[in-house]
């Protein structure tokens, strides 16, 4: 399975921590990766500048004057010549982004040199088609998780290494107790299905886990 449909929503897994989400007449992308085909797109949030997250191939091919690019200032850097509108954000703002809100959550490491907290990477709570969907970032679990309310779906890294491993991840579900979740961050760059697979077995009786399939 490829794609998850929660209400009216569908939620696919691109590869590695990219997502695209429809619903509601909107479609939305969080940090793509490997992308090479067009879309017609309303919004690409980029949750910080690493390569990998912040995939100029993959912005190149699906930007356009209809889109705008959601992302801290690291990013903003790096996308100001590609069409459309762009969004500076910060950890703990709130946006209404026409019929879609979005809350702006911190991500960084704890114990790790990759992504220090004043680095300002984050996270995002889009709501979208009255769905809740928390993309976590590249982060480890912190504190911050378990202020988290109502969510609906939640993409958490698992693979270790540079984010948060399978243990980590399912403790972070215990903090803030999503309906769905949803194991991302593995099988491309770093990380396995094994990783996936652990993260069910530790968080499969907190929350409904879903593995997915990559699209790309």
């Amino acid at each position: 399975m490829k794609s998850l449909n929660v209400g009216e929503v569908e939620i696919t897994w691109l590869k590695h921590a990219g997502f695209k989400i429809a619903g509601g007449g909107v479609v939305v992308y969080i940090d793509p990766y490997g992308v090479r085909s067009k879309d017609v797109v309303d919004f690409i949030f980029i949750t910080h500048e690493h390569y990998d997250h912040c995939d100029m191939p993959s912005l190149m091919v699906l930007s356009s004057d209809r889109t705008t690019i959601v992302g801290p200032r690291a990013v903003m850097k790096k996308v100001a010549e590609l069409p459309g509108k762009k969004l500076e954000v910060a950890a703990g703002q709130i946006h209404e982004l026409g019929s879609i809100t979005v809350e702006v959550i911190p991500a960084y490491n704890v114990l790790k040199s990759y992504h220090p907290v004043g680095a300002g990477g984050v996270g995002y709570v889009i709501t979208i088609g009255g769905v809740r969907i928390y993309h976590a970032g590249d982060t480890d679990y912190i504190g911050e998780m378990g202020k988290l309310k109502e969510i609906d779906v939640a993409l958490l890294p698992v693979s270790g290494i540079y984010v948060m491993d399978a243990k980590e991840a399912s403790n972070s579900v215990k903090a803030f107790k999503p309906r769905i979740a949803i194991p991302m961050h593995y099988g491309d760059i770093v990380g396995s299905k094994h990783d996936a697979l652990q993260f069910k077995e530790l968080a499969g009786e907190i929350t409904q886990v879903e593995i997915l399939e990559p699209a790309l």
